[in-house]
């Protein structure tokens, strides 16, 4: 078994132990609303807003560059600093 395998099973264990340890019932105020949930619920939907949120962070954007009327017109991206030679040899 890989080491990535191991270490998302073992961590998926120690969460779900964690979660079954806070089955209780605890009163739970959002603004004007009083609700008793498990810790659980909470727990998990915390948790699980938190992966959302961090997915959404770290993915990269779409957003296209401005410098693209620039960068056309030498066929080279932006901010470019290799020299022809290097490009030769690349291509090769």
């Amino acid at each position: 078994m890989r080491a990535k395998t191991l270490f998302v099973v073992v961590l998926t264990v120690l969460v779900t132990v964690v979660l079954m340890q806070n089955a209780d019932e605890v009163k739970f105020k959002v603004l004007f609303w009083e609700m008793y949930l498990p810790k659980l619920v909470i727990m998990t939907g915390v948790g699980a807003i938190g992966i959302i949120l961090g997915f959404m962070m770290g993915s990269p954007s779409k957003s296209k560059n401005n410098n693209t009327n620039q960068s056309n017109q030498n066929n080279l991206p932006p901010y470019d600093t290799l020299s022809q030679e290097d490009r030769d040899y690349i291509s090769d």
